[in-house]
């Protein structure tokens, strides 16, 4: 039978308000009476109830992660940064996937308010305004990791995508390429990939150099966006000379298409990725991508959401990382 607050106080010797106390941590009992609730309560194995002490507290050390896609490089690193600040805090954290899907979003934001926890981590493929309202009327604590909301209505943390797009293409108009496609999201979108487009376009313009339609390829983040964007871009008889990818992925699927058509990567087109993901050190040949800070982004964002948790003041709400290209073997 599971043992009560009851059975350790009897155990112990002590009141149920003392053993209360102790679990606490209010400093008003002795070292010698809370020494005894501490070897009564390892002894019986007592276990406090969270629920009914997140009735008195309204807290119940929970708090919840929205991610896009669990199985994309990119996202396990923010996940791990965020969750070693919250082991700190001794606090729980429960992982939500949703598929990049903006109705399973609101689905898990409604089911992560019946559990009560304490505030949410949210990373999106795409911060939608029906999911941003929801948000706002849940009254949950969150903070926003690699994207904002246009109206700025909660903390955020992320990189200058648009900034650190543009220095990747810059890069490569200063090696002297002029055909440079793009294979990501479209601008459109409301989330951090789709400023890297911008970012693109902004970098041509710089440069004086045409966009040009049969360059681009919208779709999604995954390398089959990559493989088949470039079968696609090589089927309009658009060479291109070089590559910007708003993903690793994108990139890798995207040599993978170059390949099979016996085009020489980088000795025919250069390919630049983003994110500088574990596996673009590992891939052939070795990826030169963006950088982006993704444990210091979880912790972070951790840090702020406990921050809100705790209602103490911040003094600063929105944080912008550094971001670097890393330069490897897929650029000449």
């Amino acid at each position: 039978m599971t043992a009560s607050i009851k059975d350790v106080a009897k155990e112990a010797g002590v009141s149920i308000a003392t053993v209360s106390r102790v679990l606490n941590d209010i400093d008003v009992v002795n070292e010698d009476t809370k020494k005894k609730v501490l070897e009564a309560i390892d002894k019986l194995g007592y276990r406090p109830n969270i629920v009914a002490r997140s009735l008195k507290t309204q807290k119940t050390g929970t708090i919840g992660i929205i991610i896009p896609d669990i199985s994309s490089q990119f996202y396990p690193e923010i996940v791990r940064g965020a969750e070693d600040v919250a082991n700190i805090y001794d606090c729980n954290i429960i992982l939500c996937n949703t598929d990049l899907d903006p109705q399973k979003e609101m689905e898990y934001l409604n089911i992560l308010r019946e559990k009560m926890v304490d505030g949410v981590l949210y990373m999106s493929n795409s911060l939608e305004r029906n999911t941003l309202a929801l948000l706002k009327k849940l009254q949950m604590p969150a903070v926003l990791v690699e994207t904002t909301d246009i109206e700025e209505s909660f903390p955020s943390v992320t990189i200058d995508n648009e900034e650190a797009a543009f220095e990747a293409v810059e890069y490569l108009i200063k090696k002297g390429r002029r055909k440079i496609a793009y294979i990501g999201i479209h601008e459109d979108m409301i989330n951090a990939a789709a400023k890297r487009f911008t970012g693109y376009k902004k970098a041509l313009l710089k440069h004086n150099i045409p966009f040009d339609e049969d360059l681009v390829y919208f779709r999604g983040l995954k390398a089959a966006t990559g493989y088949d964007g470039m079968k696609e871009i090589l089927k309009k008889g658009s060479m291109p000379d070089s590559l910007f990818c708003a993903s690793d992925e994108i990139a890798m699927g995207a040599i993978n298409a170059l390949r099979d058509e016996e085009i020489l990567v980088p000795e025919e087109v250069d390919v630049i990725g983003f994110d500088d993901s574990y596996f673009a050190a590992l891939f052939y040949p070795r990826l030169t991508s963006v950088a982006q800070p993704t444990y210091d982004m979880g912790s972070v964002a951790m840090r702020l959401l406990i921050k809100l948790i705790q209602k103490s003041e911040l003094a600063q709400e929105h944080f912008i990382l550094p971001h670097k290209l890393v330069i490897r073997d897929s650029v000449k």
